[in-house]
């Protein structure tokens, strides 16, 4: 759809921020010019005004421009409006919110905007004082006992986007689901309140919020090192990274008062930096994002290599490892979820409760742990809005390197306790004279190998994935890496244990499990892959076994879901 000069004018009209309207009116110039200039900048308005951004589960995610389907202040006032709204009427109009932010461009404004709004509208706004880490945010709904919560974050996407989650919590959610981020119907009811409020231009905003001081951030630490049992030091090496994000001082000063003072943050990447300039794309998974931290690794004889994402809700590991290549390999989202996952099991079997929980697409292995532990396991749809809200959790997990390791706290992935978990896990298995690749060999004898793979199709068009799952749904795989396909399950139809979600199952009669989804966050189609060996004393000859498998495997889905 082709959007008009009156409709841009009318958008620049409202908005409240000079850089972005000057953006729009420079492309509206050149649009009415003749070329392939012209045709470029009415391209490019078309994109920024396909749409509004939508509000949804995740909040608000985009790429930072103007327009409606940018992410601006304008389209931020008004979310905020649409927030405020919600909680006026849900919870009455002294409803208080506490908000954060990460050092990306445009985060402090964004918060700022929302405080201005939230106070204007009478509600009780609560400004984090500085940058801070995505759980601190998490941990600040419950610990304040705020009726909501703002992190405006776009976590590990590009350096040109940026983001805005909301949780609730106080009055607006009670039970398991306090302190947690969003969930239907809550973002279809905050999403009708952003749609029925005024241009930004005629948002009411005031001064007067109150900018917390660190006394958050303070309990936050106390509750982070509270998680281990006192010990003056550990002798762990440690080599961390912050990935340019806002994680460093935080997760540092978490391991120190944990006992873990040997730690080398990677000078490079120690500060932050909105423009993330040593790494391709800010995501700790990427092929290439530790290669910095690696090589501090080999060059301080660590123990260990730890990164958090820019705002560090997620937490990845290496280990070193004579079989790889430069001596260490980082570990798959799948098997840090696994050894925390015993950590904690251990633990929770001692006192005698405790629920362990893992996405539908993380491995089935955190499953068969709780079982032999005398636990309970529940699967969830992806998300940590799905994960935190499990009834007795103690323990949940995602594979895309995402833990929570203290959901009475933080009802959400937390990238610092995780770090923390992780670094006293170290000191644990150093005790015993064992390593992480011994424990994960310990894991596999007991619960056979589960191999996991990703085979991720990106795209320009999004109509390109709704197309895929159409064609599978009216004929999918009859047979997955030599083995035949016995169930077929359609993920958006629901379950008793799961809300419907656009996804599709395929269970191999050799154990082998396949899922294919749309990316939540990104312009991706994502097949979760895995394959499972029965448990053997030969643990060699499994993984072998099982990589061999999900070589066919990955072949056969790629071919499956080609475009």
């Amino acid at each position: 759809m082709t959007v008009t000069a009156d409709e841009v004018r009318a958008w620049i009209a409202a908005d409240p921020d000079e850089r972005t309207r000057t953006e729009l009116a420079e492309l509206l110039e050149q649009a009415a010019g003749t070329g392939e200039e012209a045709a470029a900048a009415q391209a490019d308005l078309d994109s920024r005004f396909s749409g509004p951004l939508e509000f949804g589960t995740a909040g608000l995610r985009g790429e930072l421009g103007g327009g409606p389907h940018r992410m601006n202040r304008a389209v931020v006032i008004r979310a905020a409006a649409g927030l405020s709204d919600f909680l006026a009427r849900e919870v009455g109009r002294d409803f208080t919110v506490v908000i954060g932010y990460d050092a990306r461009y445009g985060s402090a404004r964004f918060a700022k905007d929302t405080a201005a709004v939230v106070t204007a509208a009478g509600g009780r706004a609560l400004l984090l004082p500085a940058p801070l880490p995505t759980p601190v945010l998490a941990f600040a709904v419950r610990h304040l006992g705020t009726d909501a919560g703002v992190m405006v974050t776009a976590s590990h996407n590009p350096p040109q986007d940026n983001g805005y989650k909301v949780y609730l919590g106080g009055r607006a959610v009670t039970g398991a689901g306090q302190g947690a981020q969003i969930v239907p119907p809550y973002d279809a009811r905050i999403a009708e309140r952003i749609a029925a409020a005024p241009a930004a231009t005629d948002v009411p905003l005031a001064d007067g919020w109150e900018v917390l001081g660190h006394e958050v951030h303070e309990a936050y630490l106390q509750r982070v090192a509270s998680l281990l049992p006192p010990r003056h030091t550990r002798e762990v090496r440690i080599v961390y990274t912050p990935m340019h994000g806002v994680g460093g001082a935080t997760a540092v000063e978490a391991l120190r008062r944990a006992g873990f003072g040997d730690v080398h943050v990677v000078p490079e990447q120690a500060k932050p930096d909105p423009d993330f300039p040593t790494v391709a794309f800010p995501n700790p998974e990427e092929p290439g994002a530790l290669a910095l931290a690696l090589d501090r690794a080999r060059a301080v004889d660590a123990d260990l290599v730890i990164a958090n994402d820019p705002d560090a809700d997620r937490c990845t590991m290496a280990v070193p490892d004579r079989n790889q290549v430069g001596g260490w390999r980082q570990l798959t989202g799948d098997e840090i979820g696994a050894l925390l996952g015993e950590q904690t099991a251990v633990a929770a079997a001692f006192a005698g409760r405790g629920v362990l929980a893992s996405s539908v697409v993380s491995s089935r292995m955190l499953e068969r742990i709780a079982e032999s532990h005398g636990l309970e396991h529940r699967t969830t749809l992806t998300g940590f809005k799905w994960i935190a809200r499990t009834e007795g959790l103690v323990f949940g997990y995602e594979e895309a390197i995402g833990y929570c390791v203290d959901p009475e706290a933080v009802r959400d992935k937390d990238g610092i306790s995780a770090a923390v978990r992780i670094a006293y896990l170290a000191a644990q298995l150093r005790d015993r004279g064992e390593s992480f690749l011994d424990a994960l060999d310990h894991l596999a004898r007991r619960h056979g190998v589960h191999e996991t793979s990703q085979v991720s199709v990106r795209v320009s068009d999004l109509s390109l994935i709704a197309d895929t799952m159409a064609r599978l749904r009216a004929g999918g795989p009859t047979t997955l890496a030599g083995a035949p396909v016995v169930t077929t399950t359609d993920l958006a139809a629901g379950s008793a244990d799961l809300p419907p979600t656009d996804g599709l199952l395929y269970l191999t009669a050799a154990g082998d499990r396949v899922i294919i989804r749309p990316s939540g966050t990104e312009p991706k189609l994502k097949c979760y892959l895995e394959v499972v060996v029965p448990s053997s004393p030969d643990v060699t000859t499994a993984r072998h076994t099982a990589a061999v498998r999900m070589d066919l495997l990955r072949a056969d889905v790629a071919a499956v879901v080609a475009m």
